[in-house]
Order: C-alpha cells, then sequence, then structure tokens
C-alpha cells in the first residue's frame, strides 16, 4: 500500500511539472505594424570632365616577330612622347599601355594550317581631364602611327557626390510622398521599415572619327590640309537615384 501511494506521488508530481512547463511558454502578443511603401528617383544632367582614350598601335611582318615588334616599339614611343606632351600629368592625367601582344596570324583552309604573318599589337590607355584635347590626341597618334582607336569613354571625377546629392534628394521625396499617403489613411509614421536605393549613369555622347574626310580638306592659299581637329562631341552624362522606402504608420 505505501509502495502504490509513493508511486502515485511521483507520477502526480511529474503530471504538475509538465503542466507548469507548459502553462509557462511564451505567448507572442505583439501587434502586426502596419507600413507604407514609397518610390522616389532625382536626376541630373553634367558635362563630363574626363576621357580616357584607348589607342592601339598594330604592326606586321610576313617573315620576321622581331621586325615587327620593333617596328611597333618605334611607332609607340613616337606616340607615348607625343602624348605626354599634350596632358597634365599635375592635374591626374596619365597615358600607360593597357594590353601587349606578339603572336602569328594563321588562316585555316579546310583542315590545314597555314602561317600568313606576325602581329604585334600594342594598346595605350590616355587619361585625361582636358576633354577638349581629345580630338588633337587622337590625330596625333594617328598621325604618328597609331592605327585603332578602340574605344573612347567619358565620365565624371565626382560621381560619388553627385550620386550621393541624388539620393538625398529621392529620398526626401519618398518620405513626403509617403507622409501624404499616411494622412489621406488617418495614419501617422512612426518609423523607417527599409529603405533601398541605387545610382546609374549614362552617357549619350556621340564619337565622329572622319580621317578620310578631314584629310581631303585643303587650304585653298596653300594648297596643304587644312589643321583642324577630328570632332568629338563628349555630351552630358545623365545620373540616376532612385529609392524604395518603407515606413511604418499607426
Amino acid at each position: 500500500m505505501k509502495k502504490f501511494l509513493i508511486v502515485s506521488s511521483v507520477i502526480g508530481l511529474i503530471a504538475g511539472l509538465t503542466i507548469a512547463t507548459v502553462s509557462a511558454a511564451p505567448i507572442n502578443t505583439a501587434e502586426e505594424r502596419g507600413y507604407i511603401s514609397v518610390d522616389a528617383s532625382a536626376n541630373t544632367e553634367i558635362a563630363p570632365d574626363v576621357a580616357e582614350i584607348n589607342i592601339a598601335v598594330k604592326t606586321y611582318d610576313n617573315k620576321s616577330l622581331e621586325k615587327a615588334s620593333q617596328e611597333n616599339k618605334e611607332i609607340s614611343d613616337k606616340v607615348y612622347n607625343a602624348i605626354k606632351e599634350m596632358i597634365n600629368k599635375e592635374n591626374g592625367d596619365y597615358v600607360k599601355t593597357a594590353n601587349y601582344s606578339a603572336v602569328p596570324i594563321y588562316s585555316y583552309n579546310s583542315s590545314k594550317k597555314n602561317f600568313e604573318k606576325y602581329e604585334v599589337s600594342n594598346n595605350i590607355i590616355v587619361h585625361t581631364k582636358n576633354v577638349n584635347k581629345v580630338g588633337n590626341i587622337i590625330d596625333k597618334a594617328i598621325s604618328l602611327g597609331a592605327t585603332n582607336v578602340n574605344s573612347l569613354n567619358f565620365s565624371i571625377s565626382n560621381y560619388e557626390n553627385q550620386c550621393n546629392d541624388l539620393l538625398a534628394i529621392a529620398a526626401k521625396k519618398a518620405k513626403t510622398r509617403a507622409e501624404v499617403l499616411a494622412k489621406a489613411s488617418s495614419t501617422y509614421i512612426t518609423g523607417v521599415k527599409s529603405i533601398n536605393n541605387s545610382c546609374s549613369a549614362s552617357n549619350n555622347q556621340r564619337v565622329q572619327y572622319r580621317l578620310m574626310a578631314k584629310n581631303m580638306m585643303t587650304d585653298s592659299a596653300s594648297g596643304t590640309a587644312a589643321p583642324e581637329a577630328t570632332p568629338i562631341q563628349s555630351g552630358v552624362i545623365k545620373i540616376y537615384a532612385n529609392i524604395n522606402a518603407s515606413y511604418f504608420v499607426k
């Protein structure tokens, strides 16, 4: 009989502990907060103040890679030296080699591989803040033997500052828009739930290179080619800032 009472007491104690544990479990009583999401944007147009030109010097020789390399070196040295005189290093301008290659060129006829020539290529990057001299730089490089203008890109030096200013404007627009919506809904903003942002730029630049047409123009008095720089239009840089924001309301 005593054993039965002891066992019953233990079972009752365990049951009590179990009940106590279950009743002590936390209950989520937090209310779900309402919010308003809005989009806003800002943009501006700025004249570019930085230009980067990719100029290539390519030379060939049917028999000797050394001859092709030597010719390329002579032309490249002339181009480097001339451009260095046209830029302002104190203003952050520079000239550098982007890529150099010396390879044999083959043609393929069915399954047969035929050697044609050796090609040496030196890609020169010109970075300058004097965008007005871009046409003159291209002309000079071509006149000294450069064979390609691979690319020309314009940009602005204070892009980050411009982007941050536009994001601030867009953020203010977003908050104002959210406050208007909240008021119309008989609520008011109590805080920020989330803010997502992005900033991008595009350039509508138009690059014109009319080497043949320019060389055909002559000065009526001397009969020589008229000194006219390659026409380059840098256009404007358009910067776009976008904000997607959510605000808690009550």
